[in-house]
């Protein structure tokens, strides 16, 4: 049974919360029903490509236990605070925050699930996001408490689901989907990751996890399907050093791709 103070707390922090995500005109989060599907390496490459475009945006790494945004940015050491503020780390152009940022190196997050969504309403209400055109929020795998934490506080218009096309990952992704569609989040979209290889000898292109998959899934759940994404083996070379292949490599076949869905969003809200 909820006290009378705990609801009145509850509900300085759902203020705090909203007076300070209120200057970001869209908030998109990217789900994924397993992990090792790409979200993350997505996440980074949409927000670097929608800030390519002109936009002010940030990402939030609510993946509290297993933080990989700040490697694949080359964002290193501490956040800085201000008073009560929490002011993210900057790559780029765009704003960062990230549980890695706030443990030494190497350091395993052990909490449990309350804990873990006390620290995403701290990255709702306490950064210094200011005004931005996008925040991107990159959750963990799965539909557990960051990504209800998340959906219920900080209000997306839009949510992206990644999955590859073969059929495991496309069954988890289902789920990812339900979700989204359970808390009525008003634009929901897929995105088709390590959809086919170019050999970079011969230049012929191999399916590894098939294709077709995600748009196929899109069209049955009756949601947008933004597009495909091919494995670009440059592209991982450059997150394990920190940079994006959107801004290293802008004529890249997943550059391109990732333009395109970029194009998409913005289309999104016409």
């Amino acid at each position: 049974m909820i006290t009378k103070e705990q609801r009145e707390k509850l509900a300085q922090e759902g203020k705090k919360i909203s007076d300070n995500i209120s200057h970001i005109k869209h908030r998109i989060v990217v789900f994924s029903g397993k992990g090792g599907v790409g979200k993350t390496t997505v996440s980074v490459n949409l927000s670097y490509g929608l800030h390519t475009h002109g936009y002010k945006t940030g990402i939030l790494d609510a993946d509290i236990t297993g933080p990989n945004v700040p490697k694949m940015t080359g964002i290193k050491g501490n956040v800085v605070t201000d008073g009560d503020h929490i002011i993210p780390r900057e790559s780029h152009g765009v704003k960062i925050i990230s549980m890695a940022n706030l443990l030494p190196a190497d350091e395993a997050v052990v909490w449990r699930g309350p804990l873990r969504s006390k620290m995403i309403n701290q990255f709702l209400g306490d950064v210094e996001w200011g005004d931005l055109d996008y925040l991107v929020a990159d959750l963990p795998p799965g539909t557990g408490d960051e990504s209800l934490t998340i959906a219920q506080n900080m209000k997306p218009d839009m949510a992206i689901v990644v999955t590859t096309p073969q059929e495991v990952s496309l069954i988890d992704s289902a789920r990812a989907i339900s979700m989204a569609k359970k808390m009525k989040i008003p634009h929901i979209a897929l995105i088709e990751n390590m959809s086919g290889l170019i050999c970079p000898k011969c230049g012929h292109k191999i399916d590894l996890f098939g294709i077709g998959g995600g748009k196929k899934q899109a069209k049955q759940m009756d949601i947008s399907f933004l597009g495909a994404i091919p494995i670009n083996i440059e592209a991982r070379k450059l997150a394990d050093e920190g940079k994006s292949i959107v801004l290293k490599k802008k004529n890249a076949d997943m550059s391109l791709s990732i333009f395109e869905i970029v194009n998409k969003i913005e289309n999104s809200w016409n």
